[in-house]
C-alpha cells in the first residue's frame, strides 16, 4: 500500500513536471504577441500544422493534464480519509501554508480556467481545419489572439486564474522535485528556481492578457 501511494505521488510529480515544460513552451509563443504580429503567427501556424506536434503531442499533453487532475484530486481524497486522528483545535497556517493545503481549490480553478482556454482556442481550431475544413490562413492566429482579449470579463477570468495557477506552481513545483527524490545539495537552488519560475511565467501571461486588451480592446 505504501509503495504503490508512493509510486502515485511519484507519477503525479512527472505528470507536474510535463506540464511545466508544456506551460514554458506555451509562454514563450505566447510573449511573442507582444513584440511580433508576424513571429506569433509562425510560431503558432507551426504549432498547428505540424504532424508530430497534432497527432503525437497534443494527444500525450491532454492525457498528461488529464491524468494529473485526476490522479490531483484522488490523492487528496486519499489523504483526507486516511486521517484517522481529529484535532480539537488545529492551527493550519502554523503547520503548512496556504498553497499547500488549497491545492485542490487552485486545482480546480485552473481546470475552470482550461475549459475556457480550450473553448476560446481549441474548440475553434478544431472546428476551423476539420469540421468546416477551411483554407489555411497562416496569418490568422494573432487576430484570433487579440479578438479574445477585447473582452473584459475574459480578461479578468484570464488573470484570477493566473494567479491561482502561480499559488499552485508555488507549492505544487518544488513539491514535484522532492517527490522523485531530489534532494540533495542542489534543493535550495531549485527551490529558488521554481519559485522564480512560478512567478515569472503567470505574471508573464497575466501581462500578455493586459497588453493586449489595452491596446486592442
Amino acid at each position: 500500500m505504501i509503495s504503490s501511494s508512493v509510486s502515485r505521488k511519484i507519477t503525479m510529480a512527472i505528470s507536474g513536471l510535463f506540464l511545466v515544460i508544456f506551460l514554458a513552451q506555451h509562454f514563450t509563443i505566447n510573449i511573442t504577441s507582444v513584440f511580433s504580429e508576424k513571429t506569433f503567427n509562425e510560431l503558432s501556424h507551426f504549432m498547428g500544422t505540424n504532424p508530430l506536434v497534432q497527432f503525437v503531442l497534443q494527444p500525450i499533453l491532454i492525457f498528461g493534464v488529464v491524468y494529473h487532475f485526476l490522479m490531483g484530486f484522488y490523492l487528496e481524497i486519499i489523504n483526507r480519509s486516511s486521517r484517522n486522528i481529529k484535532y480539537s483545535f488545529y492551527k493550519g497556517s502554523s503547520n503548512s501554508s496556504w498553497m499547500s493545503r488549497n491545492m485542490i481549490i487552485s486545482g480546480l480553478v485552473i481546470l475552470s480556467f482550461l475549459g475556457l482556454h480550450f473553448y476560446d482556442f481549441w474548440f475553434p481550431e478544431i472546428d476551423y481545419k476539420y469540421l468546416k475544413i477551411l483554407p489555411e490562413n497562416p496569418e490568422r492566429y494573432y487576430e484570433e489572439l487579440v479578438h479574445k482579449f477585447n473582452n473584459p470579463i475574459r480578461v479578468v477570468l484570464y488573470v484570477i486564474s493566473f494567479v491561482f495557477l502561480a499559488l499552485h506552481l508555488l507549492h505544487g513545483f518544488d513539491s514535484a522535485f522532492q517527490s522523485i527524490g531530489v534532494n540533495n545539495k542542489y534543493s535550495i537552488a531549485i527551490k529558488k528556481g521554481t519559485t522564480i519560475f512560478s512567478l515569472i511565467i503567470p505574471l508573464g501571461f497575466v501581462f500578455i492578457a493586459l497588453f493586449h486588451y489595452l491596446n486592442h480592446g
